[in-house]
């Protein structure tokens, strides 16, 4: 159970003159790191800049450690950090000089600012570019300057819009630890969006999934990812010979490219595997218990009519 509440909406609501950014959104977020994931066009960008005070909701309430988004939204931007999703920096400054005016705007004095500044840049791995002007950086080295200035004034919750946006795989995993170590070892709460559905699987301990606008549902990743009732087998080959073997047998059968996602019946049903795979003489490579995934929220949605009163429920843990 999450100790206390980091943000809270109650029918959150944003309209534009064609589109409905956010529909009646209820949800709660705590402590530690939270992933908001959701195709391009979710709501996820319009969601962060509600709770920061920066786009005024069409309707319902919101508040962000405590404090009220109608009434209390610049005590709110001073604290919290917030990464954007779209280039802002200047490309004729260096990264000291940028993250360095980021902490002075966030209150600090210069002393205490440059030295901030300097901790922070060496925690995102940027220490022995610092001096180097910014237009010069690589995306990766982009992404990590406005982590910093998200960072550099210590503040209790971050929010991250699609961090690892235009990065290579090197680069994401690298930005992916910094988040975790950023909860992990800072003690900053998180909340960050991603369209990619893996990522945060990885660095998260709670994953809030919207679409349209709407919440499909609020789980810790323990329950997302809980064991089904699947065992997924795999062979070096022949699993189309398996397959039909273990549908002989009795078993349901799903083929996804070269593994089987098998019904489990029971313990009869690794017995079927085990005998078809000695009698086909087959090299068994893997033979594991299936889990959930992210991805099969947005499925199962979309298998299911939607009912109004669906995306209306508040949530804490477990689906909304």
């Amino acid at each position: 159970m999450r100790s206390s509440t980091i943000l809270a909406t109650e029918g959150l609501s944003r309209r534009f003159p064609r589109v409905t950014a956010l529909d009646r959104l209820t949800v709660t977020v705590g402590p530690g790191v939270t992933g908001l994931v959701g195709a391009n066009g979710a709501g996820k960008s319009t969601l962060i800049k509600i709770l920061l005070g920066l786009l005024e909701p069409s309707a319902g309430t919101a508040q962000v450690l405590g404090m009220d988004i109608a009434t209390q939204a610049p005590e709110i931007r001073r604290a919290v950090g917030y990464m954007p999703e779209h280039d802002c920096l200047p490309p004729d400054v260096s990264a000291t000089e940028f993250v360095v005016h980021m902490a002075q705007m966030s209150g600090l004095p210069r002393t205490a600012a440059r030295e901030r500044a300097a901790d922070t840049l060496r925690h995102v791995g940027l220490h022995e570019e610092r001096y180097r002007s910014i237009g010069g950086y690589s995306t990766g080295m982009k992404q990590r300057v406005k982590l910093a200035q998200a960072l550099v004034h210590d503040p209790r919750l971050v929010f991250l819009d699609e961090p690892t946006n235009g990065l290579d795989p090197q680069g994401r995993d690298e930005m992916l630890a910094l988040i975790r170590r950023i909860g992990a070892e800072f003690g900053i709460s998180v909340l960050v969006t991603s369209h990619l559905l893996g990522e945060l699987e990885r660095v998260c301990d709670h994953v809030i999934v919207v679409d349209g606008g709407r919440l499909l549902r609020s789980s810790s990743i323990s329950e997302f990812t809980e064991a089904t009732q699947t065992v997924t087998v795999e062979v070096e080959e022949g699993e189309t010979v398996l397959a039909a073997r273990l549908r002989e047998l009795g078993e349901s059968v799903v083929p996804h490219g070269r593994l089987l996602a098998v019904q489990v019946r029971g313990d009869e049903t690794y017995d079927a595997v085990r005998d078809a795979v000695c009698d086909l003489d087959l090299s068994l490579i893997r033979l594991e218990q299936g889990r959930r995934r992210i991805e099969d929220v947005f499925r199962d949605s979309a298998a299911e009519p939607r009912r109004a009163d669906d995306d209306m429920a508040t949530t804490g843990r477990g689906p909304a």
